[in-house]
This record gives structure tokens, C-alpha cells and sequence, in this order.
């Protein structure tokens, strides 16, 4: 095992210098950049442009140096924690993202446990009680959160609460507590306003895991190891436990590659809709700009977090279920 660790996070190193790359390709492919796309702006506006501080931002960022000089620079600072500067909030892209990222932090780990605990236990009832009314009722439930749009309900739910129970979700906290330092007042005011968001993202995840764990529950569930072990007197909680829930799961441990970016992207259409401070809208409008070293940075972030994550998720496997070989090589 440290062996395969030590080698997959060797590995990692030259994964992520393409990634680096190819992200720092795709944000200079669009002609221009976020400079010129700004004096355009102000032009048409009638306004006055500041030449010395675009020729500064120029010089100090080195925009019209050769393309390698200009991701060199950039790779450089990024190992050292200098992630570039934001020309449309005209300050260190460092100091932008942290409370927007400590946000998007909560909202996404509070809707992923909530999708767990509540697609756990139904997906596990559903396979258990194949073709009973329970099962078809959480069958149409699953297949109505499939169905339905987050947006739409992201809509229907702002409505409601804001009926019902006076709360408006926009912002994700009170007024007072914008642009203020975490305390207890703010952290209180969140988790106030962060059921909305919570059940309105983890719907669909929760609908289509309770139709995947049903599914991979009942193919274990009729496999003949199960039938062994009825047929040696297990009581039918320890060997579902034991066996082919355990199996079972293997999924929601694989889906940990795919997780962990979403920490940091969100939902960016409900953050829209629910006009909530997180990352993802704000890294909608950093490539919608051309806000380069803000739109790299978020995408090098995802990168990061997903080649993490499959190393995590592929360890996890080879914990829960045995007939994982992290060397790849058959045993006899």
C-alpha cells in the first residue's frame, strides 16, 4: 500500500503540469484579453481609460510577454501559493475566493451528507422490500427528483420559504453579515438560510443514488453467496450488513473523484438562481470575462481536487472490497 500511494502521487506531479496546460490553453484561446475586453467597455461608455495602470497591470503581469514566459510565470506562482491577480475585482485572486470558498464549503458538504443519510436508508428499504408499495413509492419519488430541474424547484422553494417562514435564502446569511469576519452571529444566520439550497441541490443526487443502490443492492442481494449464507443461519441484518450492502457501496466510494470538485464549482445554476456567494456563479462570470488568472485558478482547483479524489476513491475501494488488487495483477 505505501508503495502504490507513493507512486500514484508521483504520478500525479506531470498529470497535473498537462492539466496545468492545457487549462492555460483554453483560457488564451479566445482572441484579446480581459485588459482590452475592459477599455472596449469604457470607450463605448464615453469614459477616459487609464493608460499608466493598464500599461502597468501589462508590464507586472506580463501579458504581452511569449506564451510559455506568460504560464511559466504562472505555474510558478501557483506552487507558491501566488494564484495571480483578478483585473475585474482589481485584487490578489487569494484574497477573493476565501469567504466565497469557505461558503461553497459549507453548502457542499451539508448537501452531501444530506444526500447520503437520506439515500441510504431508502435505497436500502427499496431493495429489501422489492415490489412492495414502500418500494413503489420511493420508486416515484426517485424518478420525480430526477425529473424535475433544479432551477424550477430552486424557484418554487425560494417562493415557499419566503411565505411560509419569512426567509429569504438570497445571500445565504442576514445583510449585517456580508463582508464581515466569520463569528458565531454569521455562522448561525447560514445554517439559517442553508436548508433551501441544500434540499434543492442534493434532490436529483439523492433521487438518482437511491436508484443506484437499489439497483446494485438487488443484483448482490440474488447472488449465490447470500443464498450461502442464509442457508448457514445468518441472522438477515449481520449478513446484509456483511456482504452485499458492503458490495454494494462501492459506487458512492468511486463517486469521491467527482465529489470533491464540486466543493469547489457548487451548482452554479441554482447559486444563480438563488443569487447564493458562492464560487461556482463567480467562476461563470471569470471565463465569461476573460479574467484568466481567476478563471485558471478555479479550473486548476478542480483538477487538483478531482485527481485527489480518484486517488482517495481508488484506496477506499481496495479497503471495502477485497477483490480489489491496487498492483492490478491476478491472485491465485
Amino acid at each position: 500500500m505505501p508503495a502504490y500511494i507513493l507512486k500514484r502521487i508521483l504520478m500525479m506531479i506531470p498529470t497535473l503540469l498537462v492539466i496545468s496546460f492545457i487549462v492555460f490553453v483554453i483560457i488564451q484561446l479566445p482572441p484579446g484579453d480581459y485588459l482590452e475586453t475592459y477599455i472596449a467597455e469604457l470607450e463605448s461608455q464615453g469614459e477616459t481609460v487609464d493608460v499608466d495602470k493598464i500599461a502597468f497591470l501589462r508590464q507586472e503581469y506580463g501579458l504581452d510577454d511569449p506564451f510559455m514566459v506568460q504560464y511559466l510565470t504562472w505555474i510558478k506562482g501557483f506552487v507558491v501559493g501566488d494564484f495571480g491577480y483578478s483585473f475585474e475585482y482589481d485584487l490578489p485572486v487569494s484574497e477573493i475566493v476565501g469567504d466565497r470558498m469557505m461558503l461553497t464549503v459549507i453548502v457542499s458538504i451539508v448537501t452531501i451528507l444530506f444526500t447520503w443519510a437520506v439515500a441510504f436508508p431508502i435505497g436500502i428499504y427499496s431493495a429489501t422490500h422489492q415490489y412492495s408499495w414502500g418500494d413503489y413509492g420511493m420508486t416515484f419519488i426517485g424518478f420525480l427528483g430526477i425529473a424535475t430541474p433544479n432551477f424550477l424547484l430552486a424557484l418554487v422553494m425560494l417562493y415557499l420559504a419566503n411565505i411560509w417562514f419569512g426567509t429569504s435564502i438570497g445571500g445565504l446569511m442576514d445583510p449585517q453579515y456580508l463582508d464581515q469576519p466569520w463569528s458565531w452571529g454569521k455562522l448561525v444566520s447560514v445554517l439559517e438560510h442553508l436548508w433551501i439550497p441544500v434540499i434543492v441541490i442534493g434532490t436529483s443526487g439523492t433521487a438518482s443514488m437511491i436508484r443506484r443502490l437499489r439497483a446494485n443492492l438487488l443484483d448482490e442481494l440474488e447472488k449465490q453467496y447470500v443464498m450461502t449464507g442464509k442457508a448457514k443461519g445468518l441472522p438477515p441484518g449481520k449478513l446484509l450488513r456483511k456482504y452485499p450492502l458492503r458490495m454494494a457501496l462501492n459506487f458512492f466510494v468511486a463517486d469521491i473523484g467527482s465529489i470533491l470538485p464540486s466543493i469547489i464549482s457548487g451548482a452554479e445554476i441554482v447559486a444563480v438562481v438563488l443569487s447564493l456567494p458562492t464560487t461556482g456563479p463567480m467562476m461563470l462570470a471569470a471565463l465569461q470575462s476573460q479574467d484568466m488568472y481567476l478563471a485558471g485558478s478555479f479550473l486548476l482547483f478542480l483538477a487538483t481536487l478531482t485527481v485527489v479524489g480518484m486517488l482517495i476513491s481508488d484506496l477506499f475501494l481496495a479497503m471495502l472490497d477485497p477483490r480489489i488488487r491496487l498492483g492490478g495483477g491476478s491472485t491465485s
